[in-house]
Formats: structure tokens, sequence, C-alpha cells
């Protein structure tokens, strides 16, 4: 006969663990905080052991409080994943997916096709910018830029994209970037958040210090895949990422001017709660990411 604590007690401790507080928890499963701290206090009874001590206004796990939700966490994933599916009436498990727009449909998509051919695995895509709420959306994966935008999770780096000098084939030719027109270049504003990206500026004074532009002349674009839009239109030359030029590069739509890249500042990262580690096709689908960096 199994020995288990009761349920209910687990279900309110890993919220209690995972939000470092009382009040959140309690918001969070529609109860009263004094609800959440009854159904602890019985689980320390049933264990014989203190789960947490306070610091402030804020509770902190001890050592045997981090041990057990270690251990649950990933069991309590695995039965809300397995009734979810029963109430589906889908034996195939779902993953939530969260990608940033930037990646989504150039370089995610194609890697996501090619992951999910075997159909083992229904995949809930999501397109958002940062910060995505992981509770609130239920989302098991995120595919994000920059390790540091979200601590406390699992952050596996996927790739480090270029910027590299792109334009439409059909304007390369007898192009040359010592010689064109300051209006053919296309200027990204990666706005206050993205410092790290390079521009025009840098790309010259490192592989071509004797060329200066007037970036008021050019078209200006606010993302990086409007400025490979751009480019592959016609309307210019962009400091295009790689990743998000790749298929127009491999059908000849796109063509690099210079093949001299500059990198970004940070890695393309996918980010995940360390309970959520289990759940199916999560690994997997993050080490095949890893696989698909952009061709060189």
């Amino acid at each position: 006969m199994l020995q288990l604590p009761p349920l209910n007690a687990l279900k309110y401790f890993e919220v209690a663990a995972r939000t470092g507080s009382y009040v959140t928890a309690a918001a969070e499963l529609n109860v009263s905080p004094a609800a959440i701290s009854q159904q602890v206090r019985n689980l320390e009874s049933f264990l014989k052991r203190k789960l947490f001590t306070r610091l402030n206004n804020r509770i902190v796990l001890t050592d045997a409080g981090q041990a057990i939700h270690a251990g649950i966490s990933p069991a309590l994933e695995d039965i809300a994943a397995l009734t979810q599916r029963v109430l589906a009436g889908s034996s195939r498990a779902k993953l939530v997916v969260s990608v940033i727009p930037s990646l989504a449909e150039c370089w995610f998509m194609p890697a996501l096709a090619d992951f999910a051919q075997a159909g083992a695995l229904r995949i809930d895509l999501r397109v958002e910018n940062d910060p995505v709420d992981f509770a609130g959306g239920e989302i098991d994966l995120r595919i994000g830029y920059a390790s540091a935008q979200y601590p406390g999770l699992a952050s596996v780096p996927l790739f480090r994209d270029e910027v590299l000098p792109l334009c439409a084939q059909e304007l390369a030719a007898g192009l040359s970037l010592a010689n064109a027109d300051d209006s053919l270049f296309i200027h990204t504003s990666w706005g206050q958040d993205f410092g790290s990206h390079p521009s025009w500026d840098e790309w010259l004074a490192r592989y071509l210090p004797s060329r200066r532009i007037d970036a008021t002349k050019g078209h200006r674009v606010g993302s990086s895949q409007l400025a490979v839009d751009f480019a592959r239109r016609g309307l210019g030359i962009a400091l295009g990422q790689r990743a998000l030029a790749q298929e127009g590069l491999e059908n000849g739509t796109l063509v690099a001017l210079d093949p001299q890249a500059l990198p970004l500042g940070h890695d393309y990262c996918a980010f995940y709660p360390r309970a959520r580690s289990r759940k199916a096709g999560l690994l997997p689908l993050t080490d095949y990411l890893r696989t698909r960096a952009p061709h060189r």
C-alpha cells in the first residue's frame, strides 16, 4: 500500500514554494493565505519536518523543503499533463511553446516542422514579446533573446546570430558597399532594450573604415525582420540577421554583398521552469533546436 502525504497539502505547498509567498499562492489557487498556511502545517505535521522559514515578508524553503519541492514538482507536472490528456481525449502530449516574434516564422517554424514530423507531440504555439507570464500562460518552453531575461528558470543557449550586408539579387549586380548611395542603406531601430545589436556604423568601422554614410537618407525600420523584408523586396541593403535571412540566402532571393559579419551581443535561448523538464517533448525539442543554428 502506498504511503502518501495529503495530496491537497502537496499541491498548496508546491505553489507556495514556487511563488515564495502565501499571498501569491493564495491568489493563484483562489483561496485565502490562511488556507495555504494550514495546508503547509498539515504537510509539515505528516512529514515531521519544517518546510519554510520566514525572511522579512518572504517565505524561504528549508533544506528539507527544497528536497521535497524538487521531488514533487515533476511528479505533479506529470499528473497534470496526464489529466489534461485524458480530459482532452487525446493520447498525444501537448507542449505550450512561446516564441519571440522575430524568430517565429523564419527560423522556428521550419525547425519545428522537421521535429514534429512523427506527430507524437501537439504544439500550442504562441508568438509574443517579452516578458511572458509562464504561470498564467501555462508556458512550458520559451524561445527568446539573452539569457538574463528570465532569472530563476533553466536557460539553454541555442545559437548566437550574426548580421551581414544583405540585398535582393536583382539589386546586387554592379553594387558595392564602397560606392552605394547612402539612401540604399536600411537602418534598424532596435529600441532601448536591445543596445547590444550592431549597427551600420559598427560594421563599416570594422570592415570598411574609409566609408561613412548619412543615416538620415536611408530607410529606417523597427525590427530585424522588417530589415530583411525590405532588403528582399529590393528596397536597399540591410544589415540583416542570418537566421532570419537563411531561406532567402538559400533560394537566391537574397545575397550577401559582403560575407563578413558581426555577432549579436547575446545568444538566443530556450527557457523553461525546471519543474517541467520531464514534460514530454520539452528536452528533446530543446536539444533539436540547438542543432538548427543558422548556417555560416
